[in-house]
C-alpha cells in the first residue's frame, strides 16, 4: 500500500467508476441488464440483516452511514455504500438491494440481499459475537425467496432465476473469526493452513452446488482479499518487520488458489453454469490499488475490542483519504475501486473467465 500523492490516486479510482458507469449507462438509464440481482456474504456485503439480531456485530449506528444517502445508518459497515451496492447501481438498477430481514411481497423479484456481518463458511465462524446469519442459513432464507418467486411467476420462475446475477463473497471469518482466534476455536489446532483451506473449499463447494439446485446461473465468487492487512489483525498479531499479518494473507492466498478451480471446475461439469472469480486480492495489490489512501489509522474511533466505531463518536472529515473506515472495513472510496473493477475489470487478473459486466451480458 504505497504513499503516493492522494489526489491522484482518487483520480484513478474515479476515472475506473466513471468509465464502469459509462459502460453501464443505457441500463441505468432503461431497465436493468439483469433482472434481479442476490447477494450473499458477510459485514462487506451486510446492510441491514443484523440489525434486529442479538449480535455484537452491528453498524446501525452513527458514524456509520454518514456519507450513505440521506446520511443515515442501515446497518452498512462503512462510512457509504457497500461494494455491492456499487455493483447494483453499475447493473442499472434504480434502488439498492433491500436487506433479507426486511424484504416484502413483490420487491423481491428485483433481488434480495442475504449477507450477515461475520458470517463464514461454517456455522460457527463469528458466533462468540452473537448470533450471525451463516452461509448455510443465508441459502435457507433463499430457498424462501425462491419459493415465493415460484408463487408469483409459476413455470416461468426457472427461467427467471437462471438469468439473474448472484454474488458470493464468503470465508474471512473463517479465518479472523475463527482460525485465528486459537483461544475461542480450535480449527487451528486439529488443521494445518493447507488442511483447513482445503476443507473450508469442499464445504463452500457443497453450498455453492446448492445455490446452483436453486436456480442460479450466473454466480460471481468473490476472493479473499488482504484481510492480513487490517487494522485489527495487525494490532492483535503485529507485523515482524512486514506491511501487514503475512500469516492471515498467507492463508487467504491458500484458500484462494483452491477456489479459482473450483470455479472452472462448476463451469465444466454444470450444466449452463457461468461461475465466474473476482480476485480482490489481485484487485488489491495490482494497478491503482488503494495508493495514496491513509492506511496505517482508521477514520473513526475504533471499539479496540470490536473493532467497529465507537457509537456516535464524529468520524474524520477526509473519509476519501482512508483506506479503512473501522478496524476491519474499507470507506466507500475503496469499495468504488472493488466494484469497477469486479463489474468492468482493468486487468486480466481482475476476474476469470469474466468480469460481472460481460456475466450480466452473457
Amino acid at each position: 500500500m504505497a504513499f503516493l500523492e492522494h489526489d491522484k490516486a482518487w483520480r484513478v479510482v474515479s476515472v475506473l467508476f466513471l468509465v464502469s458507469l459509462n459502460l453501464s449507462r443505457s441500463s441505468v438509464l432503461g431497465a436493468p441488464q439483469v433482472p434481479c440481482f442476490f447477494i450473499f456474504g458477510d459485514s462487506l456485503a451486510d446492510n441491514g440483516n443484523n440489525n434486529n439480531l442479538p449480535t455484537r456485530a452491528k453498524s446501525n449506528y452513527p458514524p456509520f452511514g454518514i456519507d450513505f444517502p440521506g446520511g443515515a445508518a442501515t446497518g452498512r459497515f462503512t462510512n457509504g455504500r457497500t461494494t455491492v451496492d456499487i455493483i447494483a447501481q453499475l447493473l442499472g438498477f434504480d434502488k439498492f438491494i433491500p436487506p433479507f430481514a426486511t424484504e416484502r411481497g413483490s420487491d423481491i423479484l428485483q433481488g434480495v440481499n442475504y449477507a450477515s456481518g461475520a458470517a463464514g463458511i461454517r456455522n460457527e465462524s463469528g458466533r462468540q459475537l452473537g448470533d450471525i446469519i451463516s452461509l448455510n442459513r443465508q441459502l435457507g432464507n433463499h430457498l424462501l425467496t425462491v419459493s415465493s418467486i415460484k408463487g408469483m411467476l409459476g413455470s416461468t420462475a426457472s427461467a427467471y432465476l437462471n438469468k439473474c446475477i448472484y454474488t458470493v463473497g464468503m470465508g474471512s471469518n473463517d479465518y479472523i473469526n475463527n482460525y485465528f482466534m486459537p483461544d475461542i476455536y480450535p480449527t487451528s489446532r486439529i488443521y494445518t493452513p493447507e488442511q483447513y483451506a482445503g476443507v473450508l473449499i469442499q464445504q463452500y463447494k457443497q453450498q455453492l452446488k446448492k445455490l446452483y439446485l436453486y436456480g442460479a446461473r450466473k454466480v460471481a465468487v468473490m476472493g479473499l482479499g488482504l484481510i492480513g492487512c487490517t487494522p485489527a489483525e495487525i494490532s492483535r498479531f503485529g507485523t515482524n518487520g512486514s506491511l501487514c499479518v503475512d500469516k492471515i494473507n498467507d492463508a487467504a492466498i491458500l484458500f484462494n488458489n483452491r477456489l479459482q478451480p473450483l470455479v472452472d471446475e462448476f463451469n465444466s461439469n454444470l450444466p449452463d453454469a457461468k461461475f465466474t472469480y473476482i480476485n480482490n486480492f489481485a484487485i488489491s495489490t495490482t494497478g491503482p490499488g488503494t495508493a495514496g489512501l491513509i492506511s496505517n489509522a482508521t477514520c473513526c474511533e475504533v471499539d479496540e475490542e470490536l473493532g467497529t466505531c465507537v457509537p456516535f463518536k464524529t468520524p474524520c472529515s477526509n473519509r476519501s483519504s482512508y483506506v479503512f473506515y473501522d478496524a476491519f472495513h474499507p470507506t466507500e472510496v475503496v469499495n468504488l475501486g472493488f466494484a469497477a473493477r469486479s463489474y468492468n475489470a482493468l486487468l486480466p487478473s481482475d476476474a476469470s473467465p469474466y468480469d460481472i459486466r460481460r456475466l450480466a451480458m452473457i
